[in-house]
């Protein structure tokens, strides 16, 4: 102990070092201490006040709890087998594209490279202000020009509709025009897609970073992929009802059955996936990795990424399972709060996100040590999104406002 200001200086159960002030406030040089505050001590860092300080018994189990829930959820990534068999049905890809005429060449031609006798690609160009259906058609893919939006549908499940009705085999593959695949996906899709006739295939393909302000998705990527449920420690006991909008691959028969992009849940829906896979009821979904099926999700710049997850996030978090909610919840509250309790837990988080982030994506090592700022920015948009999607607000996207709020089947 040691006087300042009137006051007693201790340190209390060995953690953080305080400056107790008792009696009437008082001056210390350039100083005011009021009566009844507790302030740092001057000589001492809040930095090596924080490296010092013990966590309680109840923070170290709120941690812990939450740390542990991260593992549990993603523990078993589901990869696309990455061999085809060399006889397989023919099939289909429809690709929706509105101003992809920078990208849909090189997916096109990625997609002709690799297409067998019977085998079409489809792109679907939703009426593009760029040279998309120009760049589409040289490349060697079958271009449909969408009619006029009707009243009622959504851009993408409208164009996905007119693209599968101009298909003509019988499994269908719908995949984004920013997907870059890789060079066995249609046969991977298809024998999946045989083995599993009544239930839809969907990938989510890896993350491919470029610009600084893309790892702010990181935390988006890492709890799509714990919220669908197929990657957890129950493996594939839990039946996923989700489906990743990038990729997905079903027979034509049982497609049409189900009213496929036409019907009334999923023609309206922002994500259209997701609609589309409670059509279905059963998913079979796998994750693509760096040498596999890739993306890159927001390359326009901040605002786009912005726009694209407050459009979907909220109807994601409604689509997941309560329980996987709650334990999705318990692990970014534990990344979000326990770089304040201590040190070692920050470190521990670091160690965690290594991990996971590198099932999502290329996301960056220093993205990692400043994990704090996309868990902040994880945590803002995700609220945006949900208060839009209560109040019925508008997103602008690809030229089109949608609204969060609007049903997913």
């Amino acid at each position: 102990m040691w006087p300042c200001c009137g006051a007693v200086v201790r340190i209390i159960s060995s953690e953080l070092l305080v400056c107790r002030c008792v009696g009437r406030r008082t001056w210390q040089g350039n100083h005011f201490c009021p009566a009844g505050s507790t302030h740092l001590r001057d000589d001492r860092s809040v930095l090596s006040a924080w490296l010092e300080w013990r966590p309680s018994v109840w923070s170290v189990v709120a941690f812990a709890i939450g740390w542990s829930a991260g593992w549990l959820m993603l523990c078993r990534p589901r990869r696309l087998p990455d061999v085809a068999t060399q006889l397989r049905v023919p099939v289909s890809v429809v690709i929706p594209a509105r101003n992809e005429g920078a990208v849909i060449g090189d997916l096109v031609a990625r997609l002709v490279a690799q297409c067998m006798a019977g085998d079409e690609v489809i792109v679907v160009d939703d009426h593009s202000a760029d040279d998309t259906a120009v760049a589409a058609a040289a490349s060697g893919a079958i271009v449909v020009s969408a009619p006029t939006l009707p009243s009622g549908w959504a851009g993408k499940p409208h164009a996905c509709s007119v693209g599968a009705a101009r298909a003509t085999t019988e499994v269908l593959v719908f995949i984004d025009a920013d997907v870059t695949p890789s060079g066995r996906l249609l046969g991977a899709l298809a024998d999946v897609v045989a083995a599993h006739p009544d239930r839809l295939v969907s990938v989510q393909p890896w993350h491919g970073t470029v610009r600084a302000y893309e790892q702010l998705s990181a935390l988006f990527n890492v709890t799509a992929l714990m919220g669908c449920v197929t990657f957890t420690v129950f493996g594939l006991r839990p039946r996923p009802r989700v489906a990743f909008g990038p990729v997905i691959a079903c027979t034509r028969e049982r497609y049409e059955y189900l009213g496929g992009h036409a019907h009334p849940d999923v023609r309206s829906a922002v994500l259209e996936d997701i609609a589309l896979a409670r059509r279905f009821g059963h998913s079979e979904l796998f994750v693509g990795s760096a040498a596999g099926t890739t993306f890159r999700m927001y390359p326009n710049g901040l605002g786009q990424l912005v726009e694209g997850w407050t459009k979907g996030i909220g109807i994601g978090v409604d689509a997941t399972p309560w329980w996987a909610t709650v334990a999705v919840g318990a692990w970014v509250t534990s990344v979000a709060g326990g770089w304040l309790t201590s040190p070692w837990f920050a470190l521990a988080t670091m160690v965690q996100l290594a991990v996971l982030l590198r099932v999502a994506g290329g996301f960056r090592w220093w993205a990692v040590v400043a994990y704090p700022v996309p868990t902040a920015w994880f945590v803002v948009v995700v609220v945006r999104s949900l208060v839009r999607r209560r109040r019925g607000g508008e997103v602008a996207w690809k030229g089109r406002t949608l609204r969060p709020d609007q049903e997913t089947g």
